[in-house]
């Protein structure tokens, strides 16, 4: 496959500000060519933020952070387009982190059992003149989760890296989830069709 066009050269690259396996494998299904620098953000947030200014929010503050490692370390900083994304489960008006540990995370999800929830994911991508921000939103509904299936999932895939405790794509997804409404690629981590957009207009 060729790559897309005027996405980067060899001097203004992407870089995803970002350590999460989903987002780099969604952005190498996409064939971008990036490189990946991550720069440790305060994620914390205003109490009075609607929840997609949430997800913006520390997708932004991760996304500035990288800008200002870069700048100071690299020549071409400038040319770079920086991806920086955050995601959040909502369950009504609360939002669920990432489980704290085993207990968490089986608690969490007997939580989202048999009921609906938000994920929305915050993108910021800019350089050095420009930026665009925007959230996501999918609604994901599970069937009921006997507390086996649960106990089950966390023991053996631990995911306590995971914002509301699952990936889809991993078991849990396959038997658990009822119905998805909206981009499945944005509870993987990245609404990665609509980045793709930004990149072929910038």
């Amino acid at each position: 496959m060729n790559q897309p066009k005027n996405l980067t050269c060899q001097d203004d690259g992407v870089i995803l500000a970002s350590q999460s396996p989903r987002r780099k494998q969604l952005l190498e299904w996409a064939e971008i060519p990036f490189e990946i620098i991550v720069h440790t953000t305060d994620e914390s947030y205003p109490a009075e933020f609607a929840v997609e200014e949430v997800a913006i929010h520390i997708a932004k503050n991760k996304a500035l952070a990288v800008q200002a490692f870069i700048k100071e370390n690299a020549a071409t900083a400038n040319k770079k387009i920086i991806i920086a994304a955050d995601t959040i489960v909502v369950l009504g008006n609360e939002i669920i982190g990432k489980p704290t540990d085993r207990q968490d995370a089986i608690e969490i999800l007997q939580k989202l059992s048999g009921k609906r929830h938000k994920v929305i994911t915050g993108v910021v991508i800019l350089d050095a003149e420009k930026e665009v921000a925007f959230a996501d939103t999918t609604e994901v509904e599970f069937h009921s989760l006997t507390t086996e299936q649960i106990i089950f999932y966390v023991d053996k895939y631990s995911p306590y890296d995971k914002a509301g405790a699952y990936a889809i794509q991993e078991w849990i997804g396959v038997v658990g989830i009822h119905s998805i409404k909206g981009d499945f690629y944005n509870v993987m981590g990245l609404p990665v069709s609509k980045v793709v957009q930004v990149l072929q207009q910038w």
